[in-house]
């Protein structure tokens, strides 16, 4: 799609920069024989592009033979009826990629495919390794080539290299020496497995179909295909899926389970189910105690769009305050790759959002947002409600406040950049311009969850979930290592 990856990384840095930690990855695995693998691969990806639109891509394989599409770009930019044509076999795995560590460069496109001596080997990763340097070490001085400056290569290269013919016993060992983040679906020759890591910091979920069984980043790929949700995958459990159907087994000893609160906030798409509940509604409990720990007197509430609708219809719904459309968000500013001019760009978020004054003129506003990282968006936000007339503008925020970056595959900007670390609840509110601004407790959202543990709250918190000895200054130095040139 691009003719060099440096294009492609200018076009992105060119981009309207929004306010929200960005997307891991997806992932998805299938195994139905006499289906077709590669189509149901491609839908399945298409409901996942949510978690990550740099790239994507899909291996299939009889088991004795892999085929491999990946390319730049969204899922319906890569995949077209031709080159599905030839991803044959009744086994695949697919990837949609937003870059956590490693540039957003075609060599760093998943999923990963080898040919071992034991069949071949493919490996789709969401997630991010903390003991990722030091693995890497041990693989360069073995002499191991590396071809990327992923964590996922070396997953693979831990796999291949395990030293056994059993596909199970290399994941468990491959589990053994891993610290961090992952949901992985692996194919090798007898079938496809799904990996989680023991403290479940990535989601990944069984389904059924017709013929065969599915996993998934999240169980919205489900429906998209004809599937129906099993279970989730528990923390460091391993599923494999062959012809007998599916089996699973612990592969690695659980840890205190510490589930990423931002999927339920932010990342996953609000059809999906997490622990038995539909992600919808966990936002419309955060809310509505957003609303009962920070009530305003107002006459509209008005959310964000799209991430901030559910919260803002929860707050709504417990405040008593109508609900209204009060901003128009233009789904496809971040999808061109035609250069904004200087004077474009100053414009910034009236690219992406566009007001509508009969409903605002006049009124006192709640504008609900999911979250503040940065900063960037939500004074202008907050000008634009008031140029269209708003008489005041209250600011809510359904998750508390983001204060230390994220080591386990989300991209949380660094903490120089986390408006919330350096700056009090009032100057943030002087920064922004509201006439009052409020977050949701740790506690309040952690009740809306309806949970006192169980979650991965380090953003908020900076108490992260593993024992590590691993100093957070070379966590943030991880994408220093020298890179391999070309794609």
């Amino acid at each position: 799609m691009f003719p060099n990856d440096d294009l492609r990384d200018e076009v992105r840095d060119n981009q309207p920069q929004d306010d929200k930690p960005h997307e891991e990855c997806g992932v998805f695995g299938i195994f139905a024989p006499g289906r077709e693998v590669a189509r149901r691969t491609f839908f399945a990806l298409y409901a996942l592009q949510h978690r990550g639109q740099e790239a994507t891509g899909i291996v299939t394989s009889d088991g004795a033979m892999a085929h491999v599409h990946k390319g730049m770009g969204l899922v319906s930019q890569v995949f077209n009826e031709e080159n599905l044509r030839y991803l044959v076999g009744h086994m695949a795995i697919g990837h949609t990629r937003y870059s956590t560590t490693g540039a957003p460069k075609l060599r760093n496109t998943q999923p990963y495919v080898i040919e071992t001596l034991d069949g071949p080997l493919a490996i789709a990763h969401n997630g991010n390794l903390i003991n990722a340097p030091q693995l890497r070490r041990e693989l360069l001085e073995r002499g191991v080539g590396l071809q990327t400056s992923t964590d996922s290569e070396l997953i693979m290269h831990l796999l291949a290299g395990a030293g056994s013919s059993d596909w199970l016993t290399r994941i468990r060992i491959m589990m053994a020496r891993v610290e961090g983040a992952y949901s992985l679906t692996i194919l090798t020759s007898d079938g496809i497995y799904g990996v989680r890591d023991p403290w479940g910091l990535r989601p990944l979920a069984l389904g059924e179909l017709e013929g065969g069984h599915v996993l998934a980043s999240e169980s919205c790929a489900f429906s998209t295909i004809g599937a129906k949700l099993v279970r989730e995958i528990q923390p460091g459990e391993i599923v494999r899926l062959d012809r007998m159907g599916y089996e699973i087994v612990q592969g690695a000893p659980p840890q205190r389970l510490s589930f990423c609160t931002f999927e339920e906030i932010y990342f996953a798409r609000p059809d999906s189910m997490f622990h038995g509940r539909l992600v919808h509604q966990v936002r419309q409990a955060l809310g509505r105690q957003l609303a009962v720990e920070a009530p305003v007197a107002a006459d509209i509430v008005v959310p964000v769009p799209d991430s901030g609708t559910p919260h803002a219809i929860g707050f709504a719904l417990e405040s008593g305050i109508p609900y209204s459309e009060g901003l128009i968000k233009s789904r496809y500013i971040g999808r061109t790759f035609i250069e904004p001019t200087d004077q474009l760009r100053k414009v910034g978020v009236a690219m992406k959002f566009n007001p509508l004054p009969e409903n605002l003129r006049g009124r006192r506003v709640v504008m609900v947002d999911d979250s503040i990282v940065r900063g960037n968006t939500s004074g202008p936000l907050v000008q634009l409600l008031r140029d269209a007339g708003a008489a005041e503008v209250h600011v809510r925020v359904a998750c508390p406040p983001i204060k230390f970056p994220c080591f386990m595959g989300v991209d949380m900007a660094n903490q120089d950049e986390l408006i919330a670390a350096h700056k009090s609840l009032e100057e943030i509110r002087r920064h922004i311009g509201a006439d009052s601004l409020a977050f949701l407790t740790i506690s309040g959202m952690m009740r809306a969850l309806r949970a006192e543990d169980g979650y991965c709250n380090a953003c908020f918190t900076g108490n992260y979930p593993f024992n590590t000895r691993i100093p957070l200054i070379e966590l943030q130095e991880k994408e220093k290592f020298p890179q391999v040139w070309g794609n």
